[in-house]
């Protein structure tokens, strides 16, 4: 029996902690729909921007006819810290970017934050939030 509860110990430690997949899914999914709409942007010629909204987030200036782009988190508790907006284009370089998503606590565990963030040339990636 003692040998069971240690498996399972052990086991439950090697498993990532559901909270961080979410918040690590829905950094991932932002990252690439912030590069989507940066390739909408680059082929129409015209500035398109993200902005946070209070259930989620929503894309001004997407060209007539582009691919509609979600608005919404996958999850209710993703949330941006802050309130900045990113401008995705048309020029091929842009301004250094970066965004700070959270997952919202539960359960008296803290809440957890990713970084979504570009430096102008590469394509959006998620990451730790760095002091």
């Amino acid at each position: 029996m003692a040998i069971v509860a240690i498996g399972a110990a052990l086991a439950s430690l090697a498993l990532p902690d559901g909270d961080s997949r979410t918040l690590a899914r829905e950094a991932d999914r932002l990252a690439a729909l912030l590069e989507s709409a940066r390739a909408q942007s680059r082929a129409a010629g015209v500035p398109v921007r993200w902005r946070p909204t209070a259930g989620g987030f929503a894309w001004d200036g997407l060209p007539p006819g582009a691919t509609p782009l979600p608005t919404g988190w996958l999850d209710a508790r993703t949330r941006v810290l802050g309130n900045a907006a990113l401008l995705l284009g048309p020029d091929p370089i842009i301004d250094a970017q970066a965004l700070v998503l959270e997952r919202g606590s539960h359960a008296g565990q803290p809440p957890q934050a990713l970084r979504v963030a570009t430096d102008g040339l590469r394509p959006f990636s998620a990451g730790p939030v760095t002091p």
